[in-house]
């Protein structure tokens, strides 16, 4: 073949590559962006607003709001630690432990309700326990914090401990050598330089916890203002009321959207610190 005709062949195979690459992105664009699309054209602005003010809506909102914070919060004071661990020190076993963290992320999430309920029911291995001190979990608001945290926590102990790793040695290694203790070189030098990364992952880990709907109506129910969070409601509403579906799947739209966006104009772990001061500069 001569060299023109070589020429013309490679010319053709990156053409082609470039329409299929240009085809798929099209088309993955358009599978996640034409259902945004139909939701936000679906109810006029008004109609929205006004939809949201429904005495049903709003205590589904409130409680999934409450729950929702109250269950980052939890995750927050267990997976940092965790965090912590698994990013400063090797020992046997700690690729189960990652993988045994990480389950919920690919488990489906009415297989964690049923094993939830199996653990922390009345007749579970903890319920019994808990049951003797009259302590009642399943159906509750509790419940409802439970499942969300159980979904959310592997999104912050990936980020935090991702954060932790990013921690130059040498700012640890002048702890040490003044002397500082391993807590006091974990607030102050530590957990500081990692707190984006932190950040970051409690608000992913929030976000997941507000949108979570399988463990919950699974371990908790779904009774009107003690366990109907905003995914429960917009299940409900489908069957009666799709004005109301649509404003809440909005919401939940337009709240994980901004979560996304601000996670993403963070200065992630001290990686990023040290670029956003390089820029400062």
């Amino acid at each position: 073949m001569s060299p023109r005709g070589r020429g013309a062949g490679v010319t053709w195979r990156v053409l082609l590559a470039r329409l299929a690459t240009a085809l798929a992105i099209t088309l993955c664009l358009g599978l996640i962006g034409l259902p945004l699309v139909a939701l936000l054209l679906r109810v006029p602005a008004a109609t929205l607003l006004v939809r949201l003010a429904d005495p049903l809506v709003l205590a589904a909102i409130r409680l999934s709001l409450v729950t929702s914070l109250a269950a980052a919060g939890l995750i927050v004071l267990l997976g940092t630690p965790v965090a912590w661990l698994l990013a400063t020190r090797d020992f046997r076993g700690k690729r189960v432990m990652e993988a045994v963290i990480d389950l919920p992320m690919v488990l489906p999430p009415t297989a964690a309700g049923v094993g939830l309920l199996l653990a922390f029911g009345r007749t579970g291995l903890a319920g019994r326990a808990l049951a003797s001190l009259g302590i009642s979990l399943p159906f509750s608001t509790a419940a409802v914090v439970m499942a969300e945290a159980f979904v959310a926590l592997p999104f912050f102990v990936g980020a935090a401990a991702a954060g932790f790793r990013e921690v130059e040695p040498r700012y640890l290694d002048a702890a040490a050598t003044l002397r500082a203790s391993p807590g006091t070189t974990f607030f102050r030098v530590m957990l500081p330089l990692a707190l984006p990364s932190v950040v970051a992952g409690a608000t992913m880990s929030w976000a997941r916890a507000l949108g979570e709907f399988g463990a919950t109506i699974t371990f908790a129910g779904n009774l009107p203002g003690v366990t109907q969070t905003m995914p429960l409601a917009v299940y409900i509403a489908l069957e009666t009321d799709l004005d109301a579906a649509v404003a809440l799947s909005v919401l939940l739209v337009v709240l994980s959207l901004t979560v996304l966006v601000a996670v993403r104009a963070l200065p992630l772990g001290p990686a990023g610190l040290r670029r956003a001061h390089r820029d400062a500069r």
